[in-house]
């Protein structure tokens, strides 16, 4: 055990290798194909919130419409 305490080889991760361009700080395609996959996935969240504000508005515009149409009791 005590000797594998001197091997630190590996230790702390693997760097990513640089691009020239990264390098030169011209940032990579990695970053841009993220943000685009970010925006779509934005784009969608909102799209679905929009589709369960509507569903949720005609289901409470259907039961306000069921109670309406009951029978007045006296």
């Amino acid at each position: 055990m005590a000797k594998s305490r001197n091997n630190l080889l590996g230790v702390g991760g693997q760097r990513k290798k640089l691009s020239r361009a990264e390098q030169q700080g011209a940032g990579s395609a990695r970053g841009a194909d993220r943000k685009a996959a970010e925006d779509k996935k934005q784009e969608l969240v909102r799209k679905m919130r929009e589709r369960a504000e509507a569903q949720a508005d005609t289901t409470t515009a259907a039961e306000s419409g069921e109670q309406d149409t009951s029978p007045a009791q006296s």
